[in-house]
């Protein structure tokens, strides 16, 4: 019975020396032999003197039987720490910690791409009226309606040898402009306005009648009916407005009967016309087609 005792000791002993060595080397590899049979020989000698001390005594009918807890601890001796069990499962997740101190400003980063161009947006509001702008600059001069001149003044020296046709005036008073052609027997118009026109005619030998054309259109007649023996006189006048390039002219009006207009050098018959004042709209219209026109060439 001592010698089993003594056998299950040692077995514990040597058990414990295992697992006491493997927890203080952790994962090394083994102690050599020598190392190991120097403690195996130290455990044996200790448990003999274990066994000495808690052998039971012999005698018939003595039988191991359990242990009786009751008894003193000092009858008891430690028992061989046991050797390290497997590692254990991995351990749920932990709680997601506070959130860190806030980081320090980062670099700014490259510009992206350039988007697309948007579609236009509506038309805002319209917003509250301004305050009144400073007064402009002092305008230059303009041109005065004086500064524009038009006139003629014209007679005959013999009477009208024809009828129907643009009488010739060929003796001039005054035609400063030109503005009377004595090959045409017309007035051309240049400045746009309003003209007045007169007429004073001797009528000899025959009846008369005279009209004043615009542009091929009769506008006014005079009519005087010769009395034999005597120089009748016969006159007219009136005002119209004209536009550049309008013409202006007398002639005898119907059948060489009434072709009775005589001049000599103690007679005249005369033909008059001015400007009364220009048309200043129509002529700045004018000024500024003549300037695009200057300024494309």
């Amino acid at each position: 019975m001592k010698l089993l005792w003594s056998l299950l000791l040692l077995g514990m002993l040597l058990a414990g020396g295992f697992s006491v060595a493997q927890e203080e080397d952790g994962e090394e590899a083994e102690e050599p032999a020598e190392e190991a049979a120097v403690e195996e020989e130290e455990a044996a000698a200790d448990n003999e003197e274990a066994v000495v001390e808690v052998a039971e005594p012999e005698g018939p009918g003595t039988e191991a039987g359990p242990t009786d807890d009751r008894k003193p601890c000092a009858m008891w001796m430690g028992g061989v720490p046991g050797t390290s069990g497997h590692n254990g499962n991995p351990g749920r997740d932990g709680r997601d910690g506070h959130d860190g101190p806030r980081g320090e400003k980062g670099d700014t980063g490259e510009p992206g791409e350039k988007g697309e161009t948007g579609e236009k947006g509506d038309n805002g509001a319209p917003g509250p009226r301004g305050f009144p702008g400073n007064p402009g600059l002092k305008g230059a001069q303009g041109e005065s309606a004086l500064s524009y001149h038009s006139s003629f003044s014209v007679g005959l020296t013999d009477p009208v040898p024809a009828t129907n046709v643009p009488i010739r005036f060929n003796k001039f008073f005054h035609n400063e402009q030109h503005h009377y052609d004595d090959v045409s027997g017309k007035f051309h118009c240049s400045l746009p306005g309003v003209y007045f026109f007169t007429y004073h005619l001797t009528v000899y030998t025959k009846d008369a009648r005279v009209s004043l054309f615009k542009n091929d259109k009769p506008v006014m007649f005079t009519y005087d009916q010769y009395h034999e023996g005597n120089v009748d006189q016969a006159s007219g006048a009136l005002i119209l407005r004209l536009q550049s390039g309008d013409e202006v002219w007398l002639q005898i009006y119907g059948d060489e009967e009434f072709g009775g207009v005589y001049a000599d050098n103690t007679n005249d018959s005369t033909f008059s016309g001015f400007l009364l004042y220009p048309d200043m709209g129509e002529l700045e219209a004018r000024r500024r087609r003549h300037s695009v026109g200057v300024g494309r060439h």
